[in-house]
């Protein structure tokens, strides 16, 4: 494991471009509580944008309309609370096929959201039912916002329907996670403690409850091939958990603070966690290790240090769909943008009150949440991968860490395929 210093200036240091802002309507409740945008999310197929706007409601944008009215009418856009609100009775078919934007009322103050889609192929987890409810086709998206009631509602992103209410949880549902596979498989962390494994395609019926945590859940993500699920709390903790066994894997450890964010590499080699503690660490999920230590306060806090109010917590992390770079969030008002390879910041952006962040489907855009409600866009940055990132990111697609360590190739080879850092 390496901690490093600054190597550069931060006046050399590239300034992130502005793509847009989406700036959340005044009201007169402006200056209390419920406000926050926790979550930003891009769906899988990039079709669609959505946030929480604070006060129970959520924004959905067609993402490509969005980037042609930043260009068109520069950076900032108000958001029109006039926009077609939708009602649980509001099912046109004939809007499948064109993108509208749409404001959802959920409720309650919502604190997740998650994108979801359909492969009919994958069938439901419960084979002895012969009849469900609902009948998901390959065309459907589904939206999954997490309340403050610990319920989840699962909207129709095309109508604006809503088709599921999932209850179960007795706090708060801090974050939601889709298997990327297509099953429709839903994992909800929550402040109760525990993980709720939903299957959607079985009309919402809980499957399975995650028990290791000793304090609130606050992130989880699932690996890219859905076997894996990484779960984040208090207390320090990080779990890996076995998701065809529903069993725990192992407990990484090496965090000082609370942990809040978690997010997996696009080959599922690499695990990016971030923590209060100033840090954030990146493992390989296989071993265990910690791989590097992305610090946001140098000299490196003593461990007493890291563990209270170190006015550098880190909010979120996130990793870019190609594999190379991550970009994380922190309380000293900065975004960085990082590359897997270096050991300080390529890119940054000023930010105050940021509380989450994402990556568009392409990796191009950076989206980020703050506590007015508001989402701020930026360019990301955009390099030439090496052969060696190409090549490692093709084999760990398929191999883990052990398997790849196994393989009867010379060392050098196997040092090049390999994550050392």
């Amino acid at each position: 494991m390496a901690s490093f210093p600054p190597r550069v200036n931060e006046k050399e240091i590239v300034r992130s471009r502005t793509i847009g802002e989406l700036l959340a309507p005044a009201a007169p409740f402006d200056k209390k509580c419920g406000r926050e945008n926790w979550t930003v999310a891009f769906a899988p197929d990039g079709s669609y944008f959505a946030w929480s706007q604070g006060h129970r409601t959520v924004k959905l944008v067609p993402w490509s309309q969005c980037l042609k009215n930043f260009l068109l009418h520069g950076t900032k856009n108000i958001t029109n609370s006039s926009s077609l609100r939708l009602s649980r009775q509001n099912s046109d078919g004939a809007q499948k096929n064109k993108p509208r934007e749409h404001i959802i009322d959920c409720g309650d103050i919502v604190w997740s959201l998650a994108f979801g889609s359909s492969v009919p192929e994958k069938q439901s987890r419960c084979v002895n039912i012969e009849w469900h409810r609902f009948r998901f086709g390959q065309d459907q998206l589904l939206l999954a916002t997490g309340l403050n009631n610990g319920r989840i509602k699962i909207w129709d992103v095309y109508t604006g329907k809503l088709l599921l209410n999932l209850v179960d949880h007795t706090e708060v549902v801090r974050d939601l996670t889709f298997a990327p596979d297509g099953s429709l498989i839903l994992v909800s962390a929550s402040r109760d403690k525990t993980l709720r494994v939903w299957d959607l395609k079985d009309d919402g019926n809980m499957m399975k409850v995650l028990r290791a945590h000793q304090n609130w859940v606050y992130s989880c993500a699932f690996s890219p091939d859905s076997s894996m699920l990484c779960s984040v709390g208090a207390s320090k903790a990080v779990f890996l958990w076995n998701m065809d066994k529903y069993t725990m894997i192992r407990k990484l450890e090496g965090h000082h603070h609370d942990v809040v964010a978690c997010d997996f590499s696009p080959d599922g080699a690499l695990l990016a966690t971030a923590s209060y503690d100033t840090r954030v660490y990146i493992w390989d999920p296989h071993t265990g290790d910690i791989l590097m230590e992305l610090g946001h306060l140098f000299p490196p806090p003593t461990p007493i240090f890291a563990g209270g109010a170190n006015d550098r917590w880190v909010r979120s992390v996130s990793f870019s769909h190609d594999g190379l770079h991550i970009a994380s969030l922190a309380d000293d008002k900065m975004v960085r943008f990082w590359r897997i390879d270096e050991d300080y910041p390529v890119q940054v952006a000023s930010l105050s009150n940021g509380l989450c962040c994402a990556f568009s489907t392409d990796g191009s855009v950076l989206a980020a949440g703050t506590q007015d409600g508001s989402v701020y866009f930026w360019a990301t940055p955009r390099q030439i991968p090496s052969l060696q990132h190409l090549c490692r990111m093709s084999i760990r697609r398929v191999m883990p860490t052990q398997e790849v360590q196994e393989l009867p190739i010379p060392y050098k080879v196997l040092e090049f395929l390999s994550y050392r850092i």
